[in-house]
Order: structure tokens, then C-alpha cells, then sequence
């Protein structure tokens, strides 16, 4: 009886023993392959040019570069802007901030939005689902707003899924920032005043 005892928990051990190294092989396959997504995804984000519009600019010896402490965090909330200015008919339909984070043209005056995984200012609180559909519909979240000019939202839909999800999870890898964008202005109005 005891040998029958000790081969059934020997047996037992070693099942246990199987299923806690599948189980950590399977977390180690999962873990390289989320890292291997975001190194995908910070690739992307590079090749496409996020940063030119969504990272805050400090002045550089030439000129305008990516603040690396605000990367990817949108327009900057303190930014207080004056009217943009008109233009008039012609070739030229918009224009830009210096730091090409806020825009305006004939949709009126978009500013750049907070990439970083900031739950009340960013896309923290955005599933990949809601960032992916947001990307193929050009809707805000997916279901709201239009995403406006000069967003090439249009380009981005016709990323694979494979593609987006390794975007959404470099942007979510990335450290949240604070940093609340203002709602989108109409065409024509007189004030624009960062986090109004």
C-alpha cells in the first residue's frame, strides 16, 4: 500500500512539475512576443511620424526637435495660442503651430492628442479595440468626433491589424503623461486658449 502511496504522488509531482513548466513556458512565449509587438509598434510610430505632430518641440540648434520628456503627449496644455491667422484664397489652406502640435484650416483648429496611456488625459482607458476602430474610421474612440487635419488617419485604416496592435502596444508601453488637449475649434473662432 505505501509504494502504491508513494508512485501516485510521485506521479502526481511530476504532473504538477509538468504543468508549472508549461505554464511558466507559455507566460515566457507570451512575454516575447508582447515585446517583440512593441518593438514592432516603436518602429511604426518612428516610420510614420507621430512625433512630428504629437510630441511638444523644444528648440534645437536646428531648429525644432521632439521633447523627449513630453514625447508623444500632444498639444501642451500651458501652450496658449492667438487666433490663427486667416489666409487668404489660394493655394494655401492651412497653417501650423510652430511646434506643429495645434492646426488650422478650413475644418477649423485641431490640435495634436495625447498619445501616452494616461487614463483622464490620454488613451489609457482606450482598448486596442477602440484605438484600432478610431484608426479605421477616423471617429474619435472610434464612435464620436472626426478625427480632423492634418491626422493621415486615411493612410493609417489601411494598416494590417498586426500593424495597429503592435502601434497601440508601444503607445501603451510608453509612461503616462498628463497633459489635457483642447477640444477641437469651428472655423472661424476668435480665441484659442489651451485647456479651455
Amino acid at each position: 500500500m505505501k509504494k502504491k502511496a508513494l508512485t501516485t504522488l510521485v506521479a502526481g509531482l511530476a504532473i504538477a512539475a509538468i504543468a508549472l513548466f508549461s505554464i511558466a513556458a507559455h507566460r515566457a512565449a507570451s512575454l516575447e512576443v508582447q515585446q517583440s509587438r512593441i518593438e514592432r509598434g516603436r518602429y511604426m510610430v518612428t516610420v510614420m511620424g507621430c512625433a512630428d505632430c504629437h510630441a511638444p518641440k523644444k528648440m534645437g540648434e536646428y531648429g525644432p526637435v521632439p521633447d523627449e520628456s513630453r514625447y508623444l503627449s500632444g498639444h501642451p496644455q500651458e501652450s496658449q495660442l492667438p487666433p490663427a491667422p486667416g489666409l487668404p484664397d489660394g493655394p494655401w489652406a492651412a497653417v501650423g503651430s510652430w511646434d506643429l502640435t495645434a492646426w488650422s484650416g478650413p475644418w477649423g483648429t485641431s490640435f495634436a492628442m495625447n498619445l501616452t496611456p494616461d487614463e483622464n488625459t490620454g488613451i489609457g482607458s482606450w482598448s486596442e479595440e477602440t484605438f484600432m476602430k478610431a484608426l479605421r474610421t477616423g471617429r474619435h474612440m472610434g464612435v464620436s468626433r472626426p478625427i480632423l487635419p492634418p491626422m493621415p488617419w486615411e493612410n493609417f485604416r489601411h494598416l494590417s491589424d498586426e500593424d495597429l496592435k503592435a502601434v497601440y502596444a508601444y503607445l501603451m508601453s510608453q509612461p503616462p503623461i498628463r497633459n489635457r488637449i483642447p477640444d477641437p475649434l469651428p472655423p472661424m473662432t476668435s480665441a484659442v486658449t489651451a485647456g479651455s
